[in-house]
């Protein structure tokens, strides 16, 4: 009997030779353990015939399972009686669940384009955030994205690379990838090399096996086979792409299928003794686990930010900038930026979340591919965010005869629509410095505020803050203004101090008939993020447009809340009927005759009276 070493249902681990397998309900949770004769030979075992005869009768592999929990066998009990000797254990030498984020240890995912490493990226980190495409004569992943792992219970920083093409000169977008490749490589303690089995040993695999080495000396690598679910059928191709593996001089490959999550357990045994100890050299470092685990407290609620508008006016830049760090790609091409970056860091005792999204264009019919993904993948991350930040470019604004194009206003409307904080950003300023572009200068900065008042007009006080993100300017005023939009997007009024908002309100607005004017009984907050409000009217009379406009108008106006959308909405309460003191006794009787009129009531009573009786 010959079965793949997949992991699946029975996972056979060992080396090549002859010795016995165990029989576990799952790749990580150790329950019972038989010994069966094995024989493994590239990923392949071939069972003995009694092994055969207790896999293929249900009753009998029952039987014995129940035998073995009855006598609380263990794995730590039971070793292998020929072969390698394999020891499995129930306890975790480090819990990764609790060691501290900061303190996880990273492996970056590594190869020439299109093996699968934004597959496998999305596999460990259990959602769809990179970018797949199958494109062979083109590069999706530009920019290396980061993310948490999750393995079973394994927890470790994960890095999603560009591919790397050896024949790419310097300058180039592919050598640009290369480079910051090599730099997010530096930061990592683990590697995994991935290789597409179905195309055989690529001559770029050893080119990038040699890069490998020559970057990383003493970094540990794994190599992996991706892509091997249609090879997984018995008939040793696995085997045979296995042995040409062995040319790049990683060690034994591991064969997995990041699309169907194939091998997922080979790779977790592989990865697990090598995270364990790095672990352990880092938590003696820092003292002991209980003290490096604890959380940190935050005195504030992390903000997400996202930077969006048109391709090519400066948002990976910006992003650049803000992180003091050459975090994502940059160049005078349009278009560069692909999947939406995520990157963290502190500013002022807060963490900040910042997501640089590809360049927003109007989506076609006919447009396929990448670009399409990336589209969606820019709305979404609006709709993730806590504060939009609009990058415009002064220089277009200049030359052009309005501030805001079709895709910016899209832009701005549908941040509000979200419910979103909205900034304005105009980038590139220093191109209008000089006595021959004062006015050009002026001009902008008294343009941009009155357009953006005249497109948005529901929201008003919208920020603008005028940068130069290449030379580092205003960098300081736009995380200030950011951090003002969040507070004010995230404020909390009592009910109280509302409804003597209200009165004062209400008395200084000149009503043309005072019968016309609304009576609202009271004014509360429902909810923040965006502030929501909810007014309850007396009666069957509803608020106007008019009127609803006057209290947002004057809520912006008196609590300093421009900037940010506000919602209110309207109650109406009925009016009680009859005194105060006939109200409890009337709804009572209601009630008492809604009982009595009940079916279910006159069944319950009569069988409850032939009971006593």
């Amino acid at each position: 009997m010959v079965c793949c070493y997949s992991g699946s249902l029975f996972d056979v681990l060992g080396i090549n030779g002859i010795g016995t397998a165990p029989l576990r309900p799952n790749y990580y949770g150790l329950i019972t353990y038989l010994n069966f004769p094995y024989t493994i030979n590239y990923g392949f075992c071939t069972l003995s015939r009694s092994a055969e005869e207790i896999l293929l009768n249900p009753t009998q592999s029952n039987d014995v399972i129940g035998n073995l929990e009855d006598s609380n066998v263990g794995f730590d009990d039971v070793a292998p009686t020929d072969g390698p000797q394999i020891k499995y254990g129930n306890k975790n030498l480090v819990e990764f669940t609790k060691v501290d984020v900061n303190l996880l240890p990273t492996v970056i995912l590594v190869g020439r384009p299109n093996v699968g490493k934004s597959a496998l990226f999305n596999r460990l980190i259990r959602r769809r955030e990179a970018l797949v495409y199958n494109t062979p004569d083109d590069h999706v992943t530009r920019d290396f994205r980061e993310g948490i792992a999750k393995l079973g219970d394994l927890r470790f920083r994960v890095l999603d690379s560009a591919g790397l093409e050896m024949a790419a000169t310097s300058g180039s977008i592919l050598g640009r990838t290369a480079d910051m490749t090599a730099n997010a490589l530096a930061r990592s303690q683990f590697a995994i090399f991935l290789i597409d089995v179905r195309a055989g040993l690529h001559p770029m695999d050893l080119e990038v096996g040699k890069w490998l080495r020559r970057h990383a000396p003493g970094i540990c690598t794994i190599l992996v086979m991706n892509k091997s679910e249609s090879l997984d059928d018995g008939a040793g191709l696995l085997a045979a792409a296995a042995g040409e593996a062995y040319e790049l001089g990683f060690g034994d490959p591991i064969a997995i299928s990041a699309e169907t999550g194939l091998g997922m357990a080979e790779l977790y045994e592989s990865l697990r003794p090598l995270l364990e100890d790095h672990m352990l050299q880092v938590l003696d470092d820092k003292g002991s686990q209980e003290n490096s685990s604890c959380d940190v407290e935050e005195s504030k609620l992390p903000l997400q930010l996202a930077i969006v508008g048109r391709p090519n006016v400066g948002k990976s830049t910006l992003l650049n900038t803000l992180l003091q760090e050459n975090r994502v790609l940059v160049g005078p091409e349009a278009g560069l930026t692909r999947d939406s970056v995520r990157a963290q860091f502190q500013f002022q005792g807060r963490t900040v979340y910042l997501v640089d999204t590809a360049g927003w264009l109007q989506r076609t019919k006919q447009e396929k591919g990448p670009a399409s993904l990336s589209i969606m993948q820019s709305r979404k991350s609006i709709m993730r965010a806590h504060v939009v930040a609009l990058v415009l470019d002064a220089e277009e604004i200049a030359n052009a005869k309005s501030s805001m194009k079709h895709a910016e206003v899209v832009i701005a409307r549908r941040a509000v629509e979200e419910g979103r904080g909205l900034v304005v950003i105009v980038n590139k300023m220093d191109l209008l410095r000089g006595r021959k572009n004062s006015k050009l200068y002026e001009k902008v900065m008294e343009a941009v505020p009155e357009e953006i008042q005249m497109v948005i007009p529901q929201v008003t006080g919208i920020p603008v803050v005028f940068i130069s993100a290449l030379e580092g300017r205003g960098r300081i005023s736009v995380m200030r203004q950011v951090i003002d939009t969040y507070e004010k997007w995230c404020l909390r009024l009592s009910t109280a101090r509302l409804n003597r908002w209200l009165r004062k309100v209400m008395s200084r607005h000149s009503w043309k008939d005072q019968a016309a004017q609304p009576k609202i009984k009271y004014f509360t907050q429902v909810k923040a993020r965006p502030p929501t409000f909810v007014a309850f009217l007396g009666g069957k009379t509803q608020l106007s447009n008019t009127d609803l406009r006057f209290l947002t108008k004057s809520l912006k106006e008196d609590f300093d809340l421009g900037g940010i959308p506000i919602r209110i909405m309207q109650r109406s309460i009925p009016k009680k009927v009859g005194g105060i003191g006939n109200t409890k006794s009337t709804s009572s009787a209601g009630r008492t005759a809604e009982r009595i009129s009940s079916d279910k009531r006159r069944v319950f009573t009569s069988e409850n009276a032939n009971v006593i009786t």
